[in-house]
């Protein structure tokens, strides 16, 4: 889910930290991305194919983030979050195509596009790599594990809310989507489907758009505590994670998106996740928390391999601030499973959860680079 431009002060301070320490290298040189509040101009737009580094620098008022996206904006790569005044660095791995750049102001929106042509062959492809090869194949095993259960629980909950079944679809609620949230870069890469099925309130007011999806029905449960008029958006939710699960199969994450997902799925917490934006009507954000966490380091498993070869002092650091962060967060799962409900951490517990996330993002934001240098 993509949070609005209106952050906290512990958001700021834990983007703060990864944009600093983006600064991969890439086979086709570095370019230059000016985003200001209104226009978006990328130093160069006939690339070659391969490996190109973009660096994103925030020249306006907003936060924001720049996509690179194929036909039918389906994205190839993204970095979001890019405070005012903060340059974050975006390796996006293209073949030979036509492409737009887009920055968001205020991450609302279609964005200020620029076309991109990519032409010729890369070098070496990245996906040509062996040992990226089986990266992607061992994640590829991870999502199919999480997409059976999430279809599974998604349709339980679904259930629930046709029957008005509140106490039961209050349970399903965050268990359905601890599946979604672990793998959730696969959702990003679809448009419009992301944003339909996980999207806040106040995303669809700035959009015009309708309100739908799981937070939708969350609120219906919570605020009004019952399941009232959601038979239809329930059978939306449902149909579109099927989409995504089938579009996810045909299009399985590259080494390169694997890298850059496990930086955003860190990302996701660093924003709503910490603001307590993401689940506001039910306070469930720690289920999501965890998930986006393990996510993220699900990602890191998959790329091991390749990342012990290139940089094992990354992956020693790795391990060490995800066992932090792990062990901080772990203290609010009770023996059953459950979490503490979001609204009942101090403003310290809170921020000692947003410095140990600032923490592994940091040496995460570098495992893009390793991976693209790795072919």
């Amino acid at each position: 889910m993509k949070p609005l431009a209106t952050l906290g002060v512990l958001t700021i301070a834990a983007l703060s930290l990864t944009a600093c320490a983006d600064d991969p290298k890439s086979s086709s040189g570095g370019l230059t991305v000016e985003a200001t509040d209104s226009k978006c101009s990328v130093s160069q737009t006939d690339l070659k194919a391969g490996p190109s580094t973009f660096k994103v620098t925030n020249k306006g008022s907003k936060v924001t983030e720049f996509y690179v996206y194929a036909d039918g904006d389906r994205i190839m790569g993204e970095v979001e979050n890019v405070g005012p005044g903060l340059t974050r660095n975006l390796v996006v791995d293209l073949p030979k195509g036509s492409y737009e750049g887009a920055c968001k102001p205020g991450m609302v929106g279609d964005g200020i596009r620029q076309k991109l042509t990519v032409t010729g062959e890369a070098a070496k492809k990245l996906s040509d790599s062996q040992e990226l090869k089986a990266a992607a194949t061992s994640y590829e095993r991870y999502v199919n594990s999480q997409t059976v259960a999430l279809i599974a629980k998604t349709d339980e909950f679904v259930t629930a809310v046709k029957d008005g079944d509140v106490t039961e679809a209050k349970k399903l609620y965050p268990i359905a989507r601890t599946y979604w949230e672990r793998i959730e870069p696969v959702a990003e890469k679809f448009g419009d489907l992301d944003p339909l099925t996980d999207g806040r309130e106040a995303d669809a007011k700035a959009e015009k758009r309708d309100f739908t999806g799981w937070h939708r029905i969350e609120k219906q449960l919570w605020v009004d505590n019952n399941t009232e008029g959601m038979a239809p958006y329930a059978d939306d939710l449902l149909t579109n994670v099927k989409k995504i699960v089938a579009l996810g199969k045909d299009a399985p994450l590259t080494a390169l998106e694997l890298a850059q997902g496990s930086k955003g799925l860190l990302d996701e917490v660093a924003t709503s996740k910490i603001t307590g934006e993401e689940d506001e009507f039910s306070h469930t954000d720690l289920w999501d928390f965890k998930a986006n966490i393990e996510g993220s380091e699900a990602a890191i498993a998959a790329l091991r391999p390749v990342l012990e070869k290139q940089d094992p002092a990354l992956v020693k650091e790795l391990d060490a601030k995800f066992k932090a962060l792990d062990d901080d967060l772990d203290q609010y799962q009770d023996d059953n499973g459950d979490w503490t409900f979001y609204d009942k951490l101090t403003k310290a517990q809170v921020k000692r959860l947003s410095d140990l996330v600032a923490a592994v993002s940091e040496p995460i934001s570098r495992v893009a680079a390793v991976v693209a240098e790795s072919a």
